[in-house]
Protein backbone atom coordinates (compact mmCIF):
# COMPACT_ATOMS: atom_id res chain seq x y z
CA UNK A 1 0.00 0.00 0.00
CA UNK A 2 1.61 3.21 -1.23
CA UNK A 3 0.66 6.11 1.36
CA UNK A 4 1.04 9.62 0.15
CA UNK A 5 2.15 12.35 2.33
CA UNK A 6 2.34 15.76 1.84
CA UNK A 7 5.88 16.79 1.83
CA UNK A 8 5.73 14.32 -1.03
CA UNK A 9 3.87 16.79 -2.92
CA UNK A 10 6.27 19.68 -1.82
CA UNK A 11 7.55 21.31 -4.83
CA UNK A 12 11.23 20.90 -5.45
CA UNK A 13 11.49 25.06 -4.70
CA UNK A 14 10.15 24.97 -1.15
CA UNK A 15 12.41 21.94 -0.41
CA UNK A 16 15.72 24.13 -1.73
CA UNK A 17 14.41 27.48 0.41
CA UNK A 18 13.69 25.75 3.28
CA UNK A 19 17.44 24.53 3.11
CA UNK A 20 18.90 27.92 2.05
CA UNK A 21 17.19 29.47 5.06
CA UNK A 22 18.08 26.77 7.42
CA UNK A 23 21.70 27.42 6.59
CA UNK A 24 22.05 31.00 6.86
CA UNK A 25 20.44 31.29 10.26
CA UNK A 26 23.16 28.75 11.70
CA UNK A 27 25.84 31.18 9.79
CA UNK A 28 24.23 34.43 11.78
CA UNK A 29 23.85 33.04 15.14
CA UNK A 30 27.04 33.99 17.01
CA UNK A 31 29.09 30.68 18.04
CA UNK A 32 27.77 29.44 21.35
CA UNK A 33 31.10 29.81 24.30
CA UNK A 34 31.39 28.20 27.26
CA UNK A 35 30.26 30.00 30.11
CA UNK A 36 33.29 30.33 32.82
CA UNK A 37 30.75 30.64 35.75
CA UNK A 38 28.04 27.99 34.20
CA UNK A 39 27.33 24.76 36.38
CA UNK A 40 29.68 22.67 33.97
CA UNK A 41 32.79 24.98 35.45
CA UNK A 42 31.55 24.67 39.28
CA UNK A 43 34.01 22.42 40.22
CA UNK A 44 37.14 23.44 38.36
CA UNK A 45 39.43 24.30 40.92
CA UNK A 46 40.16 28.16 41.93
CA UNK A 47 44.06 27.98 41.77
CA UNK A 48 43.48 27.22 38.03
CA UNK A 49 41.82 30.24 37.63
CA UNK A 50 43.36 32.95 35.33
CA UNK A 51 42.39 36.35 36.81
CA UNK A 52 43.80 37.61 33.60
CA UNK A 53 41.35 35.98 31.35
CA UNK A 54 38.10 38.11 32.70
CA UNK A 55 37.80 41.68 31.89
CA UNK A 56 40.40 44.08 32.83
CA UNK A 57 43.89 43.40 34.45
CA UNK A 58 44.69 44.14 37.99
CA UNK A 59 48.05 45.15 39.76
CA UNK A 60 48.38 43.98 43.55
CA UNK A 61 52.00 44.41 43.74
CA UNK A 62 50.76 47.61 46.15
CA UNK A 63 49.49 45.43 48.48
CA UNK A 64 53.19 44.29 49.05
CA UNK A 65 54.82 47.41 49.99
CA UNK A 66 55.93 47.62 54.02
CA UNK A 67 53.38 49.67 56.11
CA UNK A 68 55.31 51.72 58.52
CA UNK A 69 53.04 52.13 61.78
CA UNK A 70 54.17 54.45 64.73
CA UNK A 71 53.27 53.99 68.34
CA UNK A 72 52.13 57.25 70.16
CA UNK A 73 53.97 55.80 73.80
CA UNK A 74 52.59 58.02 77.01
CA UNK A 75 53.99 60.65 78.89
CA UNK A 76 56.86 59.28 81.57
CA UNK A 77 55.58 59.43 84.52
CA UNK A 78 56.80 61.84 86.92
CA UNK A 79 59.30 60.16 89.47
CA UNK A 80 60.63 63.02 91.33
CA UNK A 81 59.14 66.22 92.93
CA UNK A 82 59.67 69.03 91.05
CA UNK A 83 62.47 71.09 91.82
CA UNK A 84 61.33 74.11 94.52
CA UNK A 85 62.59 77.45 92.84
CA UNK A 86 63.74 79.81 95.78
CA UNK A 87 64.46 83.33 95.20
CA UNK A 88 67.24 84.96 96.18
CA UNK A 89 66.85 86.74 99.15
CA UNK A 90 67.65 90.26 98.49
CA UNK A 91 69.82 92.75 101.45
CA UNK A 92 68.73 96.33 100.97
CA UNK A 93 71.48 98.96 102.21
CA UNK A 94 71.54 100.08 105.58
CA UNK A 95 69.53 103.36 106.54
CA UNK A 96 71.55 105.68 107.45
CA UNK A 97 69.05 106.74 110.37
CA UNK A 98 66.86 104.19 112.40
CA UNK A 99 63.02 104.43 112.16
CA UNK A 100 61.25 103.43 115.57
CA UNK A 101 58.67 101.06 115.59
CA UNK A 102 54.87 102.02 114.61
CA UNK A 103 53.46 101.76 117.98
CA UNK A 104 56.16 103.88 119.37
CA UNK A 105 56.41 106.05 116.27
CA UNK A 106 56.96 109.91 117.01
CA UNK A 107 54.46 111.79 114.86
CA UNK A 108 55.20 114.86 116.12
CA UNK A 109 58.40 115.36 114.86
CA UNK A 110 59.45 118.83 113.95
CA UNK A 111 58.75 119.49 110.23
CA UNK A 112 56.61 116.55 109.94
CA UNK A 113 52.67 116.65 111.09
CA UNK A 114 51.32 117.49 113.94
CA UNK A 115 47.85 119.07 115.15
CA UNK A 116 48.60 122.73 114.38
CA UNK A 117 49.31 121.86 110.50
CA UNK A 118 45.64 119.88 110.79
CA UNK A 119 46.56 117.34 108.46
CA UNK A 120 46.45 113.97 110.65
CA UNK A 121 48.13 112.29 107.60
CA UNK A 122 49.41 109.16 110.50
CA UNK A 123 46.13 108.67 111.64
CA UNK A 124 44.35 107.99 108.69
CA UNK A 125 47.04 105.34 108.00
CA UNK A 126 46.80 103.75 111.17
CA UNK A 127 43.35 104.46 111.71
CA UNK A 128 39.98 104.76 109.50
CA UNK A 129 38.93 108.16 108.58
CA UNK A 130 34.88 108.56 108.07
CA UNK A 131 33.01 112.20 107.25
CA UNK A 132 34.68 113.22 110.41
CA UNK A 133 34.94 110.21 112.56
CA UNK A 134 38.32 108.79 113.36
CA UNK A 135 38.60 105.24 114.37
CA UNK A 136 41.73 103.58 116.00
CA UNK A 137 40.47 100.94 118.00
CA UNK A 138 42.50 98.05 119.27
CA UNK A 139 45.78 99.50 117.24
CA UNK A 140 48.29 99.25 119.14
CA UNK A 141 48.48 102.85 120.00
CA UNK A 142 50.94 104.06 123.01
CA UNK A 143 50.18 107.65 122.63
CA UNK A 144 47.37 109.87 120.90
CA UNK A 145 48.64 110.21 117.32
CA UNK A 146 47.73 113.54 115.19
CA UNK A 147 44.21 114.04 114.38
CA UNK A 148 42.49 116.01 110.91
CA UNK A 149 41.27 119.51 111.79
CA UNK A 150 37.73 118.27 111.09
CA UNK A 151 37.57 115.77 113.25
CA UNK A 152 33.99 115.39 115.18
CA UNK A 153 34.38 112.25 116.73
CA UNK A 154 37.40 110.14 117.86
CA UNK A 155 37.37 106.83 118.91
CA UNK A 156 40.72 105.00 120.95
CA UNK A 157 39.17 102.50 122.53
CA UNK A 158 41.65 99.00 123.79
CA UNK A 159 44.80 100.47 122.87
CA UNK A 160 48.40 101.18 125.33
CA UNK A 161 47.78 104.67 125.62
CA UNK A 162 49.28 106.16 129.35
CA UNK A 163 48.82 109.81 129.18
CA UNK A 164 46.53 112.48 127.58
CA UNK A 165 48.99 115.46 127.03
CA UNK A 166 47.76 119.18 126.29
CA UNK A 167 48.35 119.40 123.06
CA UNK A 168 46.87 115.98 121.82
CA UNK A 169 43.63 118.16 120.88
CA UNK A 170 44.79 121.52 120.66
CA UNK A 171 42.86 123.52 117.42
CA UNK A 172 40.61 120.57 117.21
CA UNK A 173 37.37 122.69 117.74
CA UNK A 174 35.03 120.90 116.31
CA UNK A 175 35.66 117.86 118.13
CA UNK A 176 32.10 116.57 119.85
CA UNK A 177 32.96 112.90 121.41
CA UNK A 178 36.66 112.08 122.72
CA UNK A 179 36.44 108.00 123.44
CA UNK A 180 39.41 106.77 125.29
CA UNK A 181 38.13 103.91 127.26
CA UNK A 182 40.11 100.39 128.08
CA UNK A 183 43.16 102.02 127.89
CA UNK A 184 46.35 102.60 130.01
CA UNK A 185 45.68 106.15 131.21
CA UNK A 186 46.87 107.41 134.80
CA UNK A 187 47.87 110.85 133.60
CA UNK A 188 45.72 114.13 132.23
CA UNK A 189 47.38 117.14 131.48
CA UNK A 190 44.87 120.01 133.17
CA UNK A 191 45.01 121.53 129.67
CA UNK A 192 43.84 118.52 127.65
CA UNK A 193 40.09 119.12 127.11
CA UNK A 194 39.70 122.61 128.07
CA UNK A 195 39.57 124.40 125.01
CA UNK A 196 37.29 121.99 123.82
CA UNK A 197 34.18 124.30 123.65
CA UNK A 198 32.04 122.01 121.25
CA UNK A 199 32.76 118.56 123.22
CA UNK A 200 30.04 116.49 124.46
CA UNK A 201 30.68 113.35 125.41
CA UNK A 202 33.94 112.45 127.18
CA UNK A 203 34.58 108.50 127.61
CA UNK A 204 37.51 107.93 130.29
CA UNK A 205 36.01 104.43 131.56
CA UNK A 206 37.93 101.46 132.14
CA UNK A 207 42.04 103.33 133.15
CA UNK A 208 44.01 104.27 136.04
CA UNK A 209 43.18 108.02 136.32
CA UNK A 210 43.40 109.63 139.54
CA UNK A 211 42.90 113.24 138.99
CA UNK A 212 40.36 114.56 137.10
CA UNK A 213 41.17 117.87 135.05
CA UNK A 214 39.13 120.66 134.53
CA UNK A 215 36.30 119.85 132.05
CA UNK A 216 34.34 122.23 129.13
CA UNK A 217 30.89 123.46 130.61
CA UNK A 218 28.97 122.08 126.70
CA UNK A 219 29.62 118.00 128.23
CA UNK A 220 26.56 116.08 127.90
CA UNK A 221 27.61 112.75 128.87
CA UNK A 222 30.72 111.71 131.27
CA UNK A 223 31.71 108.55 131.99
CA UNK A 224 34.87 108.03 134.56
CA UNK A 225 33.64 104.83 135.41
CA UNK A 226 36.53 102.14 136.83
CA UNK A 227 39.40 104.43 137.27
CA UNK A 228 41.45 105.30 140.53
CA UNK A 229 39.78 108.45 141.09
CA UNK A 230 39.43 110.11 144.61
CA UNK A 231 37.22 113.35 145.72
CA UNK A 232 40.86 115.16 146.31
CA UNK A 233 41.68 114.69 142.72
CA UNK A 234 38.40 116.70 141.60
CA UNK A 235 37.88 120.14 140.93
CA UNK A 236 35.63 121.81 143.65
CA UNK A 237 32.32 122.44 142.12
CA UNK A 238 33.24 120.64 138.72
CA UNK A 239 29.66 120.18 137.25
CA UNK A 240 28.25 122.86 138.64
CA UNK A 241 27.93 125.17 135.38
CA UNK A 242 27.30 122.12 133.02
CA UNK A 243 23.99 122.94 131.97
CA UNK A 244 23.64 120.45 129.73
CA UNK A 245 24.80 117.40 131.41
CA UNK A 246 22.38 114.72 131.49
CA UNK A 247 24.99 111.34 132.52
CA UNK A 248 27.52 111.11 135.12
CA UNK A 249 29.54 107.55 135.81
CA UNK A 250 31.53 107.22 138.38
CA UNK A 251 31.04 104.10 139.47
CA UNK A 252 33.77 101.95 140.86
CA UNK A 253 35.91 105.12 142.13
CA UNK A 254 37.47 105.86 145.32
CA UNK A 255 35.49 108.90 146.18
CA UNK A 256 34.59 110.22 149.38
CA UNK A 257 31.47 112.36 148.88
CA UNK A 258 28.85 113.20 146.29
CA UNK A 259 30.30 115.76 144.26
CA UNK A 260 27.94 119.09 144.88
CA UNK A 261 26.14 120.84 143.51
CA UNK A 262 25.14 118.66 140.71
CA UNK A 263 23.37 120.48 137.94
CA UNK A 264 19.73 120.71 137.34
CA UNK A 265 19.78 118.76 133.38
CA UNK A 266 21.25 115.70 135.38
CA UNK A 267 19.04 112.49 134.44
CA UNK A 268 21.52 109.80 135.47
CA UNK A 269 24.02 109.94 138.99
CA UNK A 270 26.01 106.33 139.21
CA UNK A 271 28.12 106.27 142.20
CA UNK A 272 28.42 102.74 143.08
CA UNK A 273 31.04 101.13 144.81
CA UNK A 274 33.02 103.74 146.01
CA UNK A 275 33.79 104.75 149.59
CA UNK A 276 30.85 107.52 150.16
CA UNK A 277 29.78 107.94 153.87
CA UNK A 278 27.02 110.29 153.88
CA UNK A 279 24.54 112.45 152.36
CA UNK A 280 23.56 115.94 152.84
CA UNK A 281 19.95 117.35 152.74
CA UNK A 282 21.15 119.51 149.72
CA UNK A 283 22.86 116.88 148.25
CA UNK A 284 20.26 116.61 145.74
CA UNK A 285 17.35 118.75 147.12
CA UNK A 286 16.99 122.46 148.30
CA UNK A 287 16.72 122.89 152.52
CA UNK A 288 16.04 126.80 152.49
CA UNK A 289 13.10 125.52 149.71
CA UNK A 290 10.63 122.79 150.58
CA UNK A 291 8.59 123.07 147.24
CA UNK A 292 12.08 122.39 145.30
CA UNK A 293 11.46 119.17 142.95
CA UNK A 294 14.21 117.75 140.62
CA UNK A 295 12.39 116.19 138.18
CA UNK A 296 14.96 115.53 135.65
CA UNK A 297 17.26 113.27 137.47
CA UNK A 298 15.65 109.92 138.11
CA UNK A 299 18.40 107.26 137.81
CA UNK A 300 21.08 107.48 141.35
CA UNK A 301 22.78 104.60 142.18
CA UNK A 302 24.90 104.45 145.21
CA UNK A 303 24.94 101.16 146.21
CA UNK A 304 27.85 99.56 147.44
CA UNK A 305 29.43 102.49 149.21
CA UNK A 306 29.50 102.85 153.20
CA UNK A 307 26.35 105.44 153.67
CA UNK A 308 22.81 103.81 154.45
CA UNK A 309 20.45 105.65 152.59
CA UNK A 310 17.52 104.50 154.99
CA UNK A 311 19.25 107.59 157.46
CA UNK A 312 19.11 110.27 154.87
CA UNK A 313 15.45 110.54 154.31
CA UNK A 314 14.84 114.30 154.26
CA UNK A 315 17.75 114.07 151.29
CA UNK A 316 15.26 112.41 148.74
CA UNK A 317 12.13 114.09 149.36
CA UNK A 318 12.41 116.55 146.46
CA UNK A 319 13.45 113.61 143.68
CA UNK A 320 10.47 111.71 141.67
CA UNK A 321 12.38 108.40 142.60
CA UNK A 322 14.48 106.85 145.57
CA UNK A 323 18.21 106.16 145.39
CA UNK A 324 19.05 102.91 144.75
CA UNK A 325 21.57 101.93 147.63
CA UNK A 326 22.93 99.22 150.57
CA UNK A 327 25.46 99.77 152.50
CA UNK A 328 28.22 97.72 151.95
Amino acid sequence: MVVHTQTSKMPLYRTCLVLTLMMGFSQSAPPVESDPYGLENYDVDADTWDLNTYGETYIYDDLDEEIDVVTVAPPPAVTQTPAVVYLEKVTLPPRTTKSPAPSTLDFRAPGLFGPDTGLGLPSCLLCVCISGSVYCDDSELTQIPPLPKDTTHFYARFNKITEVKANDFINLNQLRRIDLSGNLISKVDEDAFRSLSHLQDLLLADNNIQVLPELPVSLKHIDVQNNQLRSAGMHAEAFKEMKELQFLYLSNNKLDYIPVPLPESLRVLHLQNNNIQSISQDTFCNSHDMSYTRKALEDIRIDGNPVDINLYAQAYVCLPRLPVGTPV
